[in-house]
């Protein structure tokens, strides 16, 4: 349902023509407000998929208006303490790590088992630490899930956050293959944007390349 990847990479060209310059750094850089317009042009045609970072509340919106649960009160806590638990001991020994910031989970996917170098097909070998992601998130369904790709700063620009954003897209298209529910993913890529570590060094870059899932609640109030 989600596999319509020509239309995102007939957006590159349109990206590519809306590059600007950063004040502070001199450096090429893509236009938020072209890449937000441009990505939202194709989003309707990915089945559900928001391509570009959808706002957890237009999300919430949809689902809560398609008659999926939402959480409140005190039971936010609750649920996302038990959807951690199940994730920690599905990913024990994978190389992916969980981490919990308030009431989100983030799952960080290192780049060296998820993707060979300079690829955005996602390695047979991960299938299986991606399959038993879905079968938590199924379980839980009353969550968002953000799927955010990431690069070193090797290359130029363009190219890295071409790659970062089909990155992200093939593994929540993955996702969905396995039955998570389009409408609650959302991808974003961010190319050599917000590193973990220097790019300085070899160590540091490896650790740049990763795919991260934010997990979040679909909560009644909103988000």
């Amino acid at each position: 349902m989600l596999k319509k990847l020509g239309i995102l990479f007939l957006s590159a060209s349109f990206l590519t023509a809306c590059e600007t310059t950063n004040p502070y750094t001199g450096e090429s850089q893509v236009s938020k407000t072209a890449t937000g317009a441009t990505i939202g042009a194709v989003a309707g045609a990915l089945g559900g998929l928001m391509v570009g970072g959808s706002s957890h509340a237009q999300r919430n919106a949809v689902l809560i208006g398609a008659g999926v649960g939402a959480l409140g009160g005190g039971l936010i806590g609750n649920y996302m303490d038990r959807q951690e638990a199940e994730l920690r001991q599905q990913l024990q020994g994978t190389g992916v790590s969980v981490t919990r910031v308030g009431d989100q989970i983030r799952l960080n996917m290192p780049g060296n088992i998820t993707f060979n170098t300079d690829q955005d097909s996602v390695k047979g070998q991960f299938y299986p630490v991606l399959n038993s992601v879905a079968i938590v998130l199924k379980k839980y369904n009353k969550s968002l899930v953000d799927v955010f790709g990431f690069t070193d700063s090797t290359g130029s620009l363009q190219h890295n956050q071409d790659l970062s954003q089909r990155r992200a897209l093939s593994v929540a298209n993955y996702l969905n293959s396995q039955g998570i529910d389009g409408r609650r993913l959302a991808v974003q890529g961010y190319g050599p944007s917000n590193p973990i570590a220097s790019n300085d060094t070899v160590e540091g870059r490896s650790q740049n390349r990763r795919v991260e899932i934010q997990i979040a609640p679909l909560r009644q109030d909103g988000y």
